[in-house]
């Protein structure tokens, strides 16, 4: 079931990583200052993107679409 609500959100928090559901339009730098803004991760560089490629992304793309909010990704930092 897909919903409307726009709102982006954290959808998963581990010690070293996070999981966000943005809107799909929002820059690099957008989604960054979001993370760090919701939850902060303690290091001195903050979250950063884990980009494609990444073992810790078990193959998939570095923005993968939301099932339940159209014109939404989700995207994974690490610490």
């Amino acid at each position: 079931m897909k919903t409307t609500d726009m709102t982006p959100d954290v959808t998963r928090i581990g010690a070293l990583d996070m999981q966000v559901c943005v809107p799909a339009d929002w820059s690099d730098d957008k989604v960054i200052s979001f993370a760090n803004g919701v939850n902060p991760c303690g290091t001195e560089a903050g979250w950063g993107i884990v980009r494609e490629g990444s073992k810790y992304l078990a193959g998939d793309p570095e923005r993968v679409p939301c099932k339940e909010r159209e014109g939404f990704v989700h995207i994974m930092l690490e610490a």
